[in-house]
């Protein structure tokens, strides 16, 4: 079962449950499901350092990458643990697909759209053609705010792009950092952890401010309750608060993925 399906966690009732992949709809499915389910198996890359139970919950387990799966349903781990599954609940994201699009040279492959001068601008095409809210793992209302003031600023004049050469430079540049620190090409658009330089890089194309630090470090709590599956950093009602506390996951330690390095910043244009 795809997560494109989940609708509720009564199905789940009693059941064990193997969760492939640690982004939002995995985190969040699991957690959910960890209510009803008689235990809960998260399979995730970068998880070397989180290895087994979750402090936070009785029945939720994280694991490795899965290496294989048994006509049984049994699942086993890269790290060697196996578990009998009921369910195995596919997390793993979703492609791009532009099919109304038909220009020359711009391509999607393994999930990298491109080239994309900055996420944005096709060099080909630009300023006529801009992507906006292409990459992910950032503060993704701010990015797309910032994205669709460049790409005005660009069609009214207000801001100037490189020559079409140029920003090709920039996107091969952006390739080459990836291929050498070992990123996939799947990767091309998941900012974290160095989304703060390509927001700031936005804020200098359009003459905004740089993010204040207070978001920078909200964004980093957020995202240690996120992987610890805590989820006192939502807003809530009054009288939950009052029942269940209110947003501090200062208390808990979770180790942030240490292979999420992210290399595709653009170069600033007189690099």
């Amino acid at each position: 079962m795809h997560s494109h399906n989940y609708r509720v966690p009564e199905p789940f009732r009693d059941q064990s449950v193997v969760v492939v992949g640690l982004g939002a709809s995995g985190i969040d499915i699991a957690r959910e499901i960890s209510n009803v389910a008689k235990d809960v198996h998260i399979a995730a890359r970068y998880s070397e350092d989180r290895l087994g139970k979750i402090e936070l919950y009785q029945n939720v387990w994280m694991h490795g990458e899965i290496d294989s799966i048994q006509d049984d349903g049994r699942v086993r781990f890269a790290e060697g643990s196996a578990v009998a599954a009921d369910t195995i609940l596919y997390c793993t994201g979703y492609r791009y697909h532009f099919p109304f699009l038909d220009l020359d040279g711009l391509t999607v492959d393994d999930n990298r759209v491109g080239p994309l001068y900055g996420h944005v601008f096709p060099p080909k095409y630009a300023p006529n053609v801009s992507f906006v809210g292409v990459p992910s793992k950032t503060l993704i209302f701010q990015a797309l705010e910032l994205e669709s003031k460049w790409v005005a600023a660009a069609l009214s004049g207000r801001a100037t792009l490189p020559g079409e050469e140029r920003m090709m430079a920039a996107v091969r540049e952006g390739y080459r950092r990836m291929e050498a620190a070992g990123r996939p090409k799947r990767h091309t658009h998941a900012l974290w952890p160095e989304w703060v330089e390509y927001m700031n890089w936005l804020a200098d194309q359009v003459g905004e401010p740089h993010l204040e630090a207070r978001r920078h470090e909200l964004y980093e709590r957020a995202l240690r309750c996120i992987w610890s599956l805590d989820d006192r950093y939502r807003d809530r009602w009054e009288e939950e608060e009052e029942e269940h506390g209110c947003g501090d996951c200062g208390t808990v330690e979770v180790n942030m993925p240490k292979h999420h390095r992210i290399v595709v910043i653009p170069p600033l244009d007189d690099e």
